[in-house]
């Protein structure tokens, strides 16, 4: 009688075969978060107790993700490799690889051994879908339609090799730091040159791919914490990157944060590269030691809260009600 029960539960809870990639965002983002706590710590004087919760729900979040979509590979790989080879939701690969490099940094708090190995494998995957993805997009006949912000996630994801290895020991590290900062900042530069193109001359994205326009905001966030941490300081072209990236947010927040957009598991692309932003603001009001950058960084690290908050109790009542995992 239980057995029935439990069944019947997982066909209400949805099937794993739904699970998206993108949910793998959650991780980025709360990883985001914990690493703001601890940014927030030097500013305010904040306990380093809520980093710390925070980086192990976000080690959590990683592993049950990590074996739930190892389940719909084995289970219904025909699957994966349709979400994989999609113009659109395979660039959202580059979610696991860039929580793997983010939790790189959170576990570097527990472990620097752990820390280097788990960047070394972050570093791997992340180039290599960067690789994929690229030599993918020049296979030719691309449309339009398909040129969105979520192309940024893996040529983003290389900017994030430098921002969790810029204090790696080994020898070799400042040239892969160096490479990847290359490969990220070009391939964001011309993408989200193809991307405004393509948001400026034609009809707008679906509805549910609006949450994702954030994701313009970090080449210059991710962009800002990976010059600043492979150079060891903060200067004008790096003060450039944070304006900027901190003035299309809030250009992008009136055009995203709407009741009218329904929500759904791309609501998560929001989470990082508002991360992001909130890291490059504590780290530039630190340095600066101005009170309106201090009071810009804490309103957006309250921001950052409330939002994920909101994503994290959404996400849980979407899965409970079945609409999560529902095709």
């Amino acid at each position: 009688m239980q057995t029935i029960t439990a069944v019947q539960k997982q066909k209400g809870l949805g099937s794993i075969q739904f699970l998206p990639v993108n949910l793998f965002a959650s991780v980025m983002g709360i990883s985001g978060l914990a690493l703001a706590w601890r940014q927030a710590s030097k500013l305010f004087g904040t306990s380093h107790v809520v980093a710390d919760i925070i980086g192990i729900v976000a080690i959590v979040a990683f592993i049950i993700l990590g074996l739930a979509y190892i389940s719909k590979w084995i289970l219904y790989p025909q699957k994966v490799k349709a979400e994989f080879m999609h113009p659109i939701s395979g660039n959202f690969f580059g979610t696991i690889t860039i929580a793997i490099l983010l939790l790189s940094s959170v576990i570097g708090t527990y472990s620097q051994v752990a820390a280097e190995v788990i960047w070394i494998i972050g570093a791997v995957t992340t180039l290599s879908l960067c690789f994929i993805i690229v030599a993918r997009l020049l296979n030719g006949n691309i449309e339009h339609g398909h040129a969105v912000p979520a192309w940024l996630i893996p040529g983003v994801g290389t900017l994030d090799i430098a921002v969790a290895g810029g204090s790696m020991p080994f020898p070799w590290a400042h040239e892969i730091n160096m490479l990847s900062l290359a490969i990220g900042g070009i391939v964001a530069l011309i993408f989200l040159t193809l991307i405004l193109s393509r948001l400026i001359h034609h009809d707008p994205m679906h509805t549910g791919l609006t949450p994702s326009m954030i994701i313009m905001i970090a080449p210059f966030e991710v962009g800002f914490l990976g010059y600043a941490n492979f150079e060891h300081r903060i200067d004008q072209f790096a003060a450039i990157l944070f304006y900027f990236g901190l003035f299309l947010f809030i250009v992008l927040f009136f055009k995203v944060f709407k009741k009218s957009i329904p929500f759904g598991a791309s609501w998560w692309g929001v989470s990082f590269p508002l991360a992001a932003l909130s890291n490059a603001a504590l780290q530039y009001a630190m340095f600066i030691n101005s009170w309106p950058l201090i009071a810009v960084s804490a309103i957006i690290l309250v921001l950052l809260n409330i939002v994920l908050v909101v994503l994290f109790i959404r996400t849980l009542k979407a899965l409970f009600n079945g609409t999560l995992l529902r095709g």
